[in-house]
């Protein structure tokens, strides 16, 4: 399956909560049973440093939903600017695949 491109707009000091659905080349739901999946945000795809991402695998499993999320905390202590992620699902046989990936634009805000 080929990695989707999606951007992201977080806000600072708010909580950040998106659902997405993985899919088979044929535009399928792909079955998520048995795998897991993880998330993580860098300044530079080269940065030593990053900040990992909360993920879920929604009901059902077969569905291919995935929730990504940060708590206000987190999202504070973003700074403000350009970031890239990408979302890596691991199957129970250890076979590790992008599904996701793209840019992150975190934005000051002026009530949070």
């Amino acid at each position: 399956m080929a990695s989707a491109v999606s951007n992201l707009l977080i806000y600072q000091g708010a909580d950040f909560n998106i659902d997405f659905t993985v899919e088979n080349d044929n535009g399928t739901e792909f079955d998520m049973t048995g795998y897991s999946a993880a998330c993580k945000i860098k300044k530079h795809y080269t940065s030593s440093t990053s900040t990992t991402v909360s993920t879920a695998i929604l009901t059902p499993v077969t569905a291919g939903r995935v929730q990504l999320s940060l708590s206000a905390a987190q999202t504070t202590a973003m700074k403000s600017g350009r970031y890239v992620y990408d979302v890596v699902i691991t199957a129970a046989s250890g076979l590790k695949t992008r599904v996701l990936e793209g840019t992150v634009s975190v934005l000051e805000g002026v009530t949070l």
